[in-house]
């Protein structure tokens, strides 16, 4: 029944993700913690490495479609590591209901980011990687790095914006660009938590699978629904909140 789960659990993080492009990571962790039944730091290390594998395997795409900016990724990528070790070492460290309860406010500073229209930089050739445009993506990065490492999540809706801002690149080339930095930002954090034996790697691996069925399909719908992109959008917001005070709710229950 646990395998059943895992699949149905990955299938509809890969979907969301195929469908809006972002967000699934956020309903990985409730998923693994309510639906598979993980404690909550497995849950957390376990998501993470579902996430950076997802993040990895859509990474691909982009980048042979040119969609990546490889010098501003790998300046967001080392200094954002950093982060997400620092991160996840004190994520580890405070109580898991705990933590699982501030995990449930930052859900919704994510769903309000969601209802927020994306807008893009100029479409630029190429990124000129500067000391001063490296010095704020390198800091970008590590401030992201530290709240996904904290909160085991991919950061890529705090990842899209930072690159915009930092580089002023148009959001196609954010969004490749970022997968990378998610990928990565993801994998350090669930090798930490696998020191501490806390990933299980049973349910990371039907979660994957499911992820990458989900994925196809949600592609597929979303070329279908295109036009209605924003309006999904403010669907999955809605029911990222609801998820939300649901935890919120399960936590001051148990308190």
């Amino acid at each position: 029944m646990q395998a059943i789960l895992s699949l149905g659990s990955g299938g509809i993080v890969g979907f969301v993700l195929g469908l809006i492009g972002g967000g699934g990571s956020i309903v990985a962790t409730p998923l693994l913690l309510y639906a598979v039944g993980l404690s909550p730091h497995v849950a957390l290390g376990t998501g993470a490495l579902a996430v950076s594998a997802n993040a990895f395997v859509n990474f691909a795409g982009h980048a042979r479609a040119g969609n990546v900016r490889w010098g501003v990724a790998t300046v967001f990528s080392l200094a954002g590591v950093l982060g997400a070790l620092a991160g996840s070492t004190l994520g580890k460290a405070i109580d898991g209901e705990r933590l699982i309860l501030l995990f449930a406010f930052m859900m919704i500073v994510i769903g309000g980011a969601m209802l927020r229209p994306r807008r893009g930089g100029a479409a630029a050739a190429s990124v000129p990687l500067t000391r001063a445009v490296a010095m704020r993506v390198g800091g970008v990065g590590l401030g992201v790095g530290l709240l996904s490492g904290f909160f085991g999540i991919g950061g890529g809706f705090l990842i899209v914006p930072g690159l915009i801002l930092a580089t002023g690149m148009s959001m196609i080339n954010a969004v490749g660009t970022s997968l990378l930095a998610v990928g990565v930002f993801g994998l350090a954090t669930a090798m930490n938590y696998a020191a501490s034996g806390l990933v299980d790697w049973v349910v990371a691996g039907q979660f994957i699978a499911g992820g990458i069925a989900g994925g196809w399909l949600g592609m597929r719908a979303a070329c279908s629904l295109a036009t209605d992109r924003n309006m999904l959008n403010r669907i999955f917001a809605g029911i990222v909140f609801i998820v939300a005070l649901y935890i919120i709710w399960r936590s001051v229950g148990h308190a």
